[in-house]
């Protein structure tokens, strides 16, 4: 009875807690270069970014270029520039912040320090519940599972009026409770290059490969393995193979007061097969576009599609599903307030599968401050 009523409610703990953060032990056992790899670092972060769907790599600039494109930093709005960000998914389980700092260190170039965190908190450990036959609530920890990111970058104006490059270095920590942990490097590196009303940009995630060194913590394991019959898996190293962006943006001006910024980006994956809307071996291709209209520079409302896929039906048909989002922000004297909701897993026929349309509220304000001019991170 002790280990039918402890192993389930544990699993189904650990699985709650893993959802959407870190893949499964097993995983880790069976492949070091799994195909989802540090996926917390795809989510996105700025509640501007999120609501444009994603597509950042040509027109991002202020603080969150470090994570989005680190060559748009040398467009600094102010002389000290900070902005924070919260969002919960999946009905409030998952809790996402994000923190980042930038300021330009002459005319030609900028840095930015910024944080990431994706994590579960307050789960549930059943393991010691029922004890010499009776259920003692008082045994039951708690734990978090937790990634996080720290990333330090750099940006500078070079050749060509309108080039600029830029790198990020970054260190990364992955936490499951007592049971598990990693911690991992990698690099990012960007370009941008705007034409009068035109603007590129190329991003590359983990130019030179990313990895993470997992450590299993296999007596806090073992028990629960043995009830299972599972092998516990043993130290190993994750890869996270690079991904390129490639976007393009374009601003026009309606008016004295009314712009209009149009922006698409390509996610090129070469990983093999993706479910996405090129699908090749090695290469995937992910689009995703965004719309921002603004007024007199004080008041935005934003709009984008990503996430496309097509999914099977129950009549053993397909059908393209894909993400829409919406936005709106405001600035002004300097400080800039961003709000994004963004539809997971919508579903165009919720009808015929039964599911729901959940949505995430995504809140990020910004400040920048000696200087003039306000930004909108």
């Amino acid at each position: 009875m002790s280990r039918f009523f402890r192993a389930p409610l544990l699993r189904s703990g650990l699985m709650a807690a893993t959802f959407g953060l870190t893949a499964g032990f097993a995983a880790h056992a069976q492949t070091t270069t799994p195909k989802y790899s540090n996926e917390f670092l795809n989510i996105g972060v700025g509640g501007r970014a999120l609501a444009m769907g994603n597509a950042q790599a040509a027109i991002v600039d202020g603080p969150t270029a470090a994570y989005w494109n680190p060559a748009g930093l040398v467009r600094q709005p102010r002389k000290f520039n900070a902005i924070l960000m919260h969002s919960e998914l999946f009905s409030g389980i998952v809790k996402n912040d994000y923190a980042a700092f930038a300021m330009p260190l002459d005319e030609k170039s900028a840095f930015a320090v910024s944080a990431i965190r994706l994590g579960v908190d307050d789960i549930a450990d059943t393991r010691d519940l029922y004890q010499y036959g009776y259920i003692q609530y008082d045994k039951v920890r708690k734990f978090s599972v937790a990634d996080y990111a720290f990333l330090l970058s750099y940006a500078r104006k070079i050749g060509p009026e309108g080039l600029s490059l830029g790198g990020s270095g970054k260190v990364i920590y992955r936490n499951v409770g007592k049971f598990a942990n990693a911690v991992g490097f990698g690099f990012d590196a960007g370009a941008q290059y705007a034409h009068n009303k035109w603007r590129l940009g190329l991003m590359v995630k983990d130019i030179t490969s990313t990895f993470n060194a997992w450590s299993i913590n296999a007596d806090e394991l073992r028990d629960v393995y043995a009830q299972t019959g599972n092998t516990i898996p043993g130290n190993t190293l994750e890869l996270t193979l690079p991904r390129a962006i490639l976007g393009i943006g374009r601003q026009v001006n309606i008016g004295k007061d009314f712009t209009v910024l149009g922006t698409a980006d390509l996610d090129f994956t070469f990983d093999g097969k993706r479910n996405v809307v090129v699908v090749g071996n090695p290469v995937s291709i992910d689009p995703r576009v965004g719309l921002e209209l603004g007024w007199a520079g004080i008041a935005y409302v934003r709009g984008g599609i990503n996430n496309i896929q097509k999914i099977k039906t129950f009549d053993g048909g397909t059908k393209t599903r894909f993400q829409p989002n919406f936005g709106v922000g405001v600035a002004t004297s300097g400080l800039t307030l961003d709000l994004a909701l963004a539809r997971i897993a919508a579903n165009s026929d919720v009808s015929q599968t039964g599911s729901s349309k959940l949505s995430s509220l995504i809140v990020s304000l910004g400040y920048s401050f000696d200087g003039g001019g306000a930004g909108k991170p």
